[in-house]
């Protein structure tokens, strides 16, 4: 397909841009098509810049997403998008106005907010790195340092979890329940933490972890994905997590975004 015949969307930012290119990408999602291009074009910081970027606009017959802090820069784009005809979506600005209007306050004007090394960020940075260290039990004193301790047995989805959460900035540990292996007694030590169990349905078990099996270029009938060994699994996990008194959630039909956020409601409350 040429060019001028391919749905091509401009990303453009006075700082990184990824919030405009999320925002693209999850609404060319929602299009049955395929043939979707999206540039990206960050740290703009000359209005000759953004002129360019709309004349390639023109060039193909896309249309502009952006993310411009800078009022020179948001008004060339509002201006020459206007003079030529292209199409501009203000990612930012409308939420910004509501801010100014009901808050009666004043923007920093300042790009790249979202992305600063700040304490945050070394929050963030920290969580990650204890999430890989404290994962799947290897080290039990993870558990009594982590604000969220996450318990399953395996294929519950605790590490990507674990890694989403670190991402959100929370020290996450997880410990996966097996039959065979007795539970650390950090596990059930009190301390300020959030425990949570995850479960699942069996069926939906037994596939994943077929999957599992046959990716590992392992026999789909090992014992690991019976329906019988699941159900004792799930059982053992089950008595486990009465123990612990904790909340446990099925994340059967639940995508980790989803599930985090039940996670991160309970930290809260």
């Amino acid at each position: 397909m040429s060019e001028q015949r391919q749905k091509v969307i401009f990303v453009c930012s006075d700082a990184v841009g990824e919030t405009a290119e999320a925002v693209a990408k999850a609404t060319a999602r929602q299009f049955a098509t395929e043939q979707v291009k999206i540039r990206r074009f960050g740290n703009i910081k000359h209005e000759d810049e953004i002129k360019s970027i709309i004349q390639e606009a023109v060039l193909v017959g896309g249309f502009i997403a952006y993310t411009l802090v800078q009022p020179e820069l948001r008004e060339t784009m509002r201006e020459e998008t206007i003079r030529l005809g292209v199409r501009a979506v203000d990612v930012m600005g409308p939420m910004m106005q509501a801010f100014i209007d009901t808050f009666n306050d004043s923007p920093k004007y300042k790009p790249g907010l979202l992305h600063e090394m700040d304490e945050n960020y070394y929050r963030k940075i920290e969580a990650v790195e204890f999430a890989v260290k404290y994962d799947d039990g290897k080290d039990a004193r993870g558990l009594l340092q982590a604000q969220v301790v996450l318990v399953g047995i395996s294929r519950t989805s605790k590490t990507p979890l674990s890694i989403y959460l670190a991402h959100k900035g929370i020290k996450t540990a997880n410990y996966p329940l097996t039959i065979e292996v007795k539970p650390p007694q950090e596990l059930f030590t009190a301390s300020n933490r959030l425990v949570v169990g995850l479960t699942m349905h069996p069926e939906r078990l037994l596939k994943i972890r077929t999957e599992r099996l046959k990716a590992l270029g392992l026999p789909s009938q090992a014992k690991y994905a019976s329906m019988e060994r699941i159900e004792k699994e799930l059982q053992f996990a089950f008595e486990i997590m009465e123990r612990l008194k904790c909340p446990i959630i099925d994340v059967s039909e639940k995508a980790i975004e989803e599930t985090a956020g039940l996670i991160m409601e309970l930290l809260s409350n």
